[in-house]
């Protein structure tokens, strides 16, 4: 079975989607994840400017709400351990780690770099749209030093980055995180474990059911 995930790194609700899909897919050995490129912000610049928690705010135009909006996003993060410090992550162009990304998949690596990139992100603050932040966290996944400083240097998986988005366009996926399981109609990737291990049980049986 197939599961394409399509996420960006910028997206707290990824992180949260990604460590339910994981609870989801304990035990499992049936499912092989693909992680699909999405930008929010396309035309986002490389330079941090407001944090997340303040992007929020010029969201909600209402202080209070805002303040509440945050607060939720961070307690559903600690309820699956982890840290989303949304008043220092700080938006930037993710073009280039979703290349990382696709550079990854070619070594087996992508969920390790996924997570580098999520966790740097959202828990560090760090900017992954600056060259050494993304060598240095592809380098602790696993991959190549020189490969990862090639990648950065170039232009390689511009074009699966943009395969990924237009199929995303195709797919009617506005918003993510965004679960594809065997080619069906998209659904949201941050339900409970249990409705995602539910999601994948169907599928499972639809494969599986005698043709008549």
């Amino acid at each position: 079975m197939q599961v394409e995930v399509y996420l960006d790194v910028l997206c707290p609700w990824c992180y949260i989607g990604k460590r339910r899909l994981a609870a989801a897919l304990k035990g499992r050995d049936d499912v092989h994840v693909v992680w699909r490129s999405f930008e929010l912000d396309p035309d986002g610049s490389p330079i941090p400017g407001l944090t997340a928690a303040q992007v929020i705010a010029t969201y909600q135009n209402d202080t209070a709400r805002a303040s509440a909006r945050v607060a939720h996003i961070q307690a559903l993060g600690a309820a699956e351990g982890l840290e989303l410090n949304l008043h220092q992550a700080r938006p930037v162009n993710s073009f280039d780690a979703h290349r990382l990304i696709h550079l990854a998949a070619t070594s087996g690596l992508a969920d390790a770099v996924v997570e580098r990139l999520l966790h740097g992100y959202h828990t560090k603050g760090r900017n992954i749209a600056d060259p050494n932040v993304l060598q240095a966290l592809g380098v602790e996944a696993g991959l190549d030093l020189a490969r990862v400083g090639e990648l950065l240097s170039g232009d390689a998986f511009t074009g699966e980055v943009r395969a990924d988005e237009r199929r995303a366009t195709q797919r009617g996926i506005r918003g993510v995180p965004a679960l594809v399981i065997d080619g069906a109609p998209p659904v949201s990737a941050v339900q409970e474990p249990a409705a995602l291990a539910s999601l994948l049980d169907r599928a499972t049986r639809s494969t599986t059911l005698p043709r008549r």
